[in-house]
């Protein structure tokens, strides 16, 4: 039996909440296949800065770099919004980790389960069988360039900037993984207006040379933007800078219906990182009704991308399906088609995909012995 270690940082608002479902569901995953977790818990955020002073402690980044694998919640609270002027912020240690890291990769599956097409604010039609895989480049671009204040702090500037080699790494497993699925490309930029953008254009072309058989399509981020809403079945596989990638996976979140979907993995080199897109949602902390769904799904990406465990995280995938299918919805994701009784708490609905996880495995156990 192989033993892995997991750290699990809830961080702030409900990301303490929905990260305890993601724990249950691997825990589950190991007493149902035969493997050991060990689970260790760190501080990171608004919560660390509390505690610390930092929003990354060192004792988190530690644990972070003895561990196979993260899964992480939110960060983020409301007195940061209300005053900019703030020197230490949340999200100073949510980027700090992934650069120590070297998470250079945010994949983002956007897939719509087929009984949420009524959750989406976009016609049915024009979301049915959906289905994107976004690589975001995710430790380069203006989050991490040069940036300052000058003129008596009346001027401000970020620098966005990009080297080859940070284009390239996350291009080839772009590529990589459209030619597992329908060998479309669409690499998104603003190559009209910004030299980091050509850098980032002329790369893409050349890495795509050594990937005949994927089509590459180049996309200015202002037409994606409209065509991921008007088009989304044209996309397959989206590959864009950080500052781009993160506006458009949260649009994106509008084709799954709801933020409290769509779960991501962070990958490079090292250990995985994997989390709901969804921010802590300070507003709805505590009162036991946020989806639960999107740290689940991030704990299937957890066991396929950084264990290689592809049953297990399919397993749960399925559960999620399965629950769906039941009718079971949290409020943000129900519709006026759902029954009262069957709109769930976090609580609830993780005890459902639970039971649902716990039914499936069964199933394959008794197929595979006839």
């Amino acid at each position: 039996m192989k033993q892995y270690q997991i750290l699990v940082i809830g961080g702030d608002g409900i990301g303490t909440e929905v990260t305890e479902w993601g724990k249950k569901i691997l825990e589950e995953i190991g007493q149902q296949f035969g493997h050991q977790f060990t689970f260790d818990t760190a501080l990171l955020g608004h919560s660390a800065i509390v505690a610390t002073g930092s929003p990354l402690p060192e004792a988190t980044l530690h644990k972070a770099r003895q561990s196979d694998a993260i899964l992480f919640g939110a960060i983020g609270h409301p007195m940061y919004d209300n005053d900019p002027s703030l020197k230490v912020r949340p999200e100073q240690g949510l980027l700090g980790l992934r650069k120590a890291l070297g998470l250079y990769t945010n994949i983002r599956p956007i897939k719509l389960f087929d009984e949420l097409l009524d959750a989406s604010s976009i016609k049915p039609e024009i979301l049915k069988g959906a289905d994107i895989l976004f690589f975001r480049e995710l430790t380069g671009d203006v989050y991490f360039g040069e940036k300052a204040r000058k003129d008596e702090g009346k001027t401000a500037y970020d620098v966005m900037i990009y080297s080859k080699y940070e284009v390239e790494r996350i291009a080839h497993k772009a590529f990589q993984a459209a030619q597992k699925r329908r060998k479309i490309l669409h690499s998104v930029d603003k190559a009209n207006v910004l030299e980091s953008s050509r850098l980032w254009r002329e790369t893409v072309n050349e890495v795509g040379r050594q990937y005949p058989d994927v089509q590459l399509h180049h996309q200015f981020i202002d037409s994606a933007a409209m065509l991921l809403i008007k088009n989304p079945k044209m996309f397959d596989v989206v590959l864009t800078g950080n500052l781009f990638g993160d506006i458009l996976t949260d649009e994106a979140s509008q084709i799954a219906g709801s933020m409290g979907m769509l779960a991501s993995a962070s990958i490079g080199d090292s250990t995985g990182f994997y989390e709901p897109i969804h921010g802590s949602a300070p507003d709805i902390a505590g009162k036991g009704i946020a989806n639960p769904l999107a740290s689940i799904l991030s704990a299937a990406l957890l066991l396929e991308h950084s264990l290689g465990l592809k049953e297990e995280a399919q397993s749960i995938v399925d559960a999620v399906d399965k629950t769906l299918k039941e009718g079971y919805r949290t409020i943000d994701i129900a519709d006026v088609h759902t029954e009262k009784s069957k709109v769930l708490g976090t609580q609830a609905m993780g005890n459902h995909v639970l039971t649902s996880l716990r039914a499936i495995v069964k199933t394959k156990f008794e197929l595979s012995t006839y």
